[in-house]
């Protein structure tokens, strides 16, 4: 079949297709671009993120002052830009891959749970699941950050907390699809235990939805870590995020872009690759997608 035909097919069936393997590599290669520099933040970093210097306060790019060449700014403080948006890469992947996996982990189980155990545990997980997602999660992470109080650990919990429902509505739908599976109904005639039936025979074909939906989540937990921070309920000063840096930089637009402009664009950078990677995975995992 031509391109044009497979085109026009999609359309007429309303489907379509994701970025393809050719054009997802640059944006794989953007991802594994900051993933690289976060781990190696202590070794690449030019200057200390935290050391002022107020004689080079403002400074726009390419200016060197005291021995000093501040090739993205200096910030207000006279802090390297450079410097803090490598350790600010940091704090997002961390933020980001600690709060996927532990609401992952998390949602999985208990829609699991849910799925297998039926009568009332499915009735009071499910409906748990319904209350959190009523909840705006902006507003559930803004509340829950507020009476737990700012930090990096209390942020990767909140994170965690808002998003654990969409992996637990997910696993429990999947759970029950595969459960009526005869390789599944076999394995429980022959007296399997349910801890194996799960773990064993089930888990292995869900996990490529999860997989799915934790890359798509991982974007908008560097946004939200980013907007905590904008907001000063994420991480504290003078540790760098990038979500503090545009805070800081809203009040300098007219006079020094760079504080905000950098920042901004690494946040669009990563989140754009991240979630076009996971556009691309669930047309590869999720047969229904395709």
């Amino acid at each position: 079949m031509s391109a044009a035909a497979q085109g026009l097919r999609e359309r007429l069936t309303g489907r379509r297709r994701g970025p393809g393997s050719r054009a997802v590599l640059p944006f794989l290669a953007i991802f594994a671009a900051f993933v690289l520099i976060a781990l190696l933040a202590p070794l690449i970093a030019p200057n200390d993120p935290n050391s002022q210097n107020l004689m080079g306060r403002l400074k726009a790019p390419g200016v060197t002052a005291r021995n000093i060449t501040y090739w993205l700014g200096s910030d207000e403080l006279g802090r390297d830009l450079v410097s803090r948006l490598i350790w600010g890469a940091r704090i997002s992947l961390s933020v980001a891959v600690l709060s996927v996996a532990l609401s992952g982990v998390v949602g999985t189980v208990l829609g699991m749970a849910a799925a297998t155990a039926r009568g009332w545990v499915e009735t009071v997980i499910m409906r748990l699941v319904d209350v959190f997602l009523s909840i705006p999660a902006v507003l559930l992470a803004i509340i829950t950050v507020a009476v737990l109080g700012p930090g990096f650990t209390n942020v990767v919990i909140v994170l965690a907390l808002t998003r654990w429902p969409r992996y637990a509505r997910v696993a429990y739908g999947q759970t029950l699809s595969v459960a009526n599976m005869p390789y599944v109904r076999l394995a429980r005639f022959m007296g399997a235990s349910m801890p194996r039936i799960l773990f064993i025979h089930i888990l292995p074909n869900i996990i490529g939805a999860i997989t799915v939906v934790a890359t798509l989540e991982f974007g908008l937990m560097v946004l939200f870590e980013a907007g905590l921070s904008f907001l000063g309920l994420g991480v504290q000063p003078p540790t760098a995020s990038w979500g503090a840096m545009l805070s800081v930089g809203r009040n300098y637009v007219g006079s020094a872009w760079w504080i905000s402009a950098f920042p901004g664009l690494c946040l669009f950078l990563l989140v754009l690759s991240v979630n076009l990677i996971g556009d691309h995975l669930r047309d590869r995992l999720d047969p229904k997608s395709r």
